[in-house]
């Protein structure tokens, strides 16, 4: 059978693909803009026959029913390996549908196939080529190692997806069904930085030299960030997530992957999320190479670059230097993502040369609370060990606290918190006997 009969086929109706799911199933979907939203919209039709069925996802995009509405509670539970808008109003409304997966983004496919096979996986593709190859697009950060573990593999095939390139191609031999599904590919809006964000990302500039390779993330610091470097040159890109700062950069000169140690002349991502123009960009684009996220996120694998900076964001920082980025006190507000991955591999880089930067508001609440913290609130997970962080920015400066004492580092941090807060925070560093 020619490769478009094979792929016609498999073509069934969005309600028949979703019928494949069954009781203490383990269905993964995939992430952010290639999440499987026509199948994700109508999982609920089928919760009054099933009970104690897993759906795992990463940043869902969208409230569905199937883990919203209370009465879903033993028939679905959402697993969440980072918590988004959705999720978080489900948990604080105790709906119970709703848990965190802890885990290391490069390791998050590996340690769920460890702990149970996966039996369906939903994803996104591009339309199949004369060869009978699709493209997974936007994202193959666990999608494609899910996918040779699943029992049953889904695509939704969506025209508007670019075709992207590096390791996102599979043969429709490989996958069992297909679902046709015509929409808008989600975007992001574009982050407006306000003051405080273009404080800090000036500070974060001064640390990113020429020649650096860069993991830098999505909100308002990040593209903050990327606003001030761009006297800088020559730089490259080993990042996680792909966005239109990226694009921004290389359009006006700035990135140029040129001095890169590792696959030199190449973005490297492993998933992607932004603008239209963004998705447009990315087509068919020879530049950028999408890879596995257990390569790209793998410590070792980035500290194989040259001049590796790693920009990563946080809730609240102690005095000793441990970082929470991911819940406030028990409360899971996202998580670990990639933070602990790139910031360990930044500073492990072959060179000696790398940097790993944690960079946050000096107040939050409004101002009424200082995220330089004496100790974390009770139940914060700690997603960043103190032992591997090295530079924290705030808008009033940076705090350089690699190798440094308790001491020093509370002497650093309440340096660079909001001077509202320093006479208190030094009283209470003081009781600590940090001062």
């Amino acid at each position: 059978m020619n490769p478009q009969d094979l792929y016609r086929s498999k073509r069934i109706a969005l309600d028949e693909a979703v019928s494949h799911i069954g009781s203490d199933q383990d269905v993964i979907v995939a992430m952010c803009a290639s999440e499987p939203q026509g199948c994700m919209s109508r999982f609920h039709i089928v919760a009054d026959r099933i009970e104690n069925t897993r759906v795992f996802s990463c940043l869902t995009l969208k409230p569905y029913d199937f883990y919203m509405r209370p009465e879903m509670k033993g028939r679905f539970e959402l697993a969440s390996w980072v918590q988004a808008p959705g999720s978080r109003e489900a948990l604080k409304n105790q709906t119970g549908t709703v848990t965190y997966v802890p885990n290391m983004l490069h390791r998050a496919a590996k340690d769920r196939i460890h702990a149970h096979r996966p039996d369906i996986f939903f994803g996104t593709c591009t339309p199949p080529d004369k060869h009978g190859f699709v493209s997974l697009s936007l994202g193959i950060t666990y999608e494609k190692d899910v996918i040779e573990a699943a029992g049953i593999v889904v695509l939704e095939v969506n025209p508007r997806l670019p075709r992207t390139l590096g390791d996102t191609q599979i043969h429709v031999s490989q996958v069992d069904f297909f679902v046709e599904h015509d929409q808008e590919v989600p975007t992001l809006p574009e982050p407006r930085p306000n003051a405080t964000d273009l404080a800090i990302g000036a500070h974060i500039a001064e640390l990113v030299e020429d020649g650096s390779t860069l993991q830098l993330g999505i909100g308002g610091i990040p593209n903050a960030a990327a606003l001030a470097l761009k006297d800088k040159k020559d730089l490259g890109v080993h990042t996680e997530m792909l966005v239109d700062s990226m694009m921004e950069l290389y359009e006006a000169g700035v990135i140029t992957n040129a001095r890169k140690a590792l696959k030199p002349g190449r973005f490297v991502t492993t998933f992607s999320m932004g603008s239209r123009k963004l998705y447009d960009w990315l087509d068919d684009n020879v530049a950028v190479d999408f890879e596995r996220g257990n390569w790209v996120n793998d410590p070792r694998v980035i500290a194989q670059n040259s001049r590796m900076v790693s920009i990563n964001t946080c809730i609240s920082v102690d005095f000793t230097g441990q970082v929470a980025s991911e819940s406030i006190g028990v409360n899971q507000y996202s998580g670990t993502g990639g933070q602990s991955d790139t910031a360990q591999g930044a500073v492990s880089g072959f060179d000696g040369l790398g940097k790993s930067i944690i960079a946050c508001a000096s107040t939050a609440k409004g101002g009424t609370l200082s995220t330089i913290m004496p100790v974390l609130p009770e139940g914060s997970a700690v997603t960043l060990h103190r032992s591997h962080v090295d530079h924290v920015v705030t808008e009033h400066g940076v705090a350089r606290l690699r190798g440094r004492t308790v001491r020093e580092r509370t002497q650093a941090l309440i340096a660079i918190a909001h001077p509202d807060f320093r006479e208190d925070l030094r009283a209470q560093a003081r009781k600590l006997g940090h001062l």
